[in-house]
């Protein structure tokens, strides 16, 4: 009589616990932290998939903000809990950005399982009214022109706010004066009176006071133009190839969650976020849907960590 090999039967028993693991998740309430430094907008999408999924499986989904140390302490709280889908994090790239730019108590890469980009946007460069130019080429020429050059507002260092800006300027090859804020609540009216140049903002923000003639817009961040905004050029377009920015917010969960109640995840959450009042909404807030599957997510914050790592270490940037 052949014996079954070891290997095999722990493998067997690894695809039947999984399938359990799939079919009987959530066996409790659920806890969705949210890194509320992440930006406007994170708390309300947050909240969109917890109802999706308490419907559908039955237990509550609990939306959870936590603010402090740039979203550290919630994106550290995640990293070491359980990896059994009973913690999970909804952010923005700061979870990277922060770790780019300083060592922190978790790796977003080693310490994540990605589940899902949920949604991604451009951000828009803006400009102070008065200032005399109207693109990308001509702000680059003014930085290189004018005596100590041009000035840039951020929501504070180390947001993908901040990174992108200067980055804009790695590109350019033209150095501009950063000049930090503590939230765009801040830093927008800085620039709208001319004390700061230009900012990158977010369309959900901007928007509104570039309609309003506080601000102008001049170029998209995207690779590709926004439909929300399809009069705005690309940075790219505009004189600075290979520039490309976004804004996202995404799903992610302790490493080593079995990839079945990962891949559950990301299905109910892709539902969530395609219904029509959902992408209605988004479309007037220039936002896109994209629900991407977990291992195209995960490829996407690993590029982007290394992206912002080089950018900190080019630069010399501190915290």
């Amino acid at each position: 009589m052949k014996h079954t090999p070891s290997w095999l039967l722990a493998a067997a028993c690894f695809v039947a616990g999984s399938a359990m693991a799939a079919e009987s998740y959530p066996q409790r309430p659920v806890r969705i932290i949210v890194n509320v430094s992440a930006g406007g907008g994170v708390d309300a999408l947050a909240r969109i998939a917890a109802q999706h999924y308490s419907t559908q499986w039955g237990q509550p989904f609990v939306v959870d903000n936590r603010a402090g140390a740039g979203g550290s302490i919630g994106n550290e709280l995640v990293a070491k809990a359980m990896p059994d889908g009973h913690t999970l994090l909804v952010s923005s790239s700061t979870v990277i950005t922060t770790a780019a730019l300083r060592p922190q108590n978790y790796d977003p890469v080693r310490d994540f399982a990605a589940v899902t980009k949920l949604t991604s946007n451009p951000y828009i460069v803006c400009i102070t009214p008065s200032l005399p130019v109207a693109n990308i080429r001509e702000l680059v020429a003014l930085a290189k022109s004018k005596a100590g050059g041009v000035s840039f507002a951020s929501a504070g260092i180390g947001s993908i706010v901040h990174l992108g800006a200067e980055l804009l300027t790695v590109v350019a090859g033209t150095p501009m004066t950063h000049v930090p804020y503590k939230g765009v609540a801040d830093a927008y009216p800085a620039v709208a009176s001319g004390q700061v140049d230009w900012i990158i903002g977010s369309p959900i923000s901007a928007l509104p006071l570039i309609k309003a003639g506080r601000m102008r817009g001049i170029a998209v961040t995207s690779a590709v133009r926004s439909k929300a905004m399809p009069e705005l050029p690309t940075v790219a377009e505009s004189g600075l190839p290979g520039y490309n920015v976004v804004a996202w917010f995404g799903m992610l969960a302790p490493a080593g969650t079995p990839a079945v109640v990962i891949s559950r995840l990301h299905s109910e959450a892709k539902r969530a976020l395609t219904s029509p009042e959902v992408m209605r909404r988004m479309e007037i807030e220039g936002t896109d849907i994209v629900g991407s599957a977990p291992a195209e997510f995960a490829r996407e914050v690993k590029a982007e960590y290394e992206k912002w790592r080089e950018l900190v270490k080019k630069t010399g940037m501190k915290s």
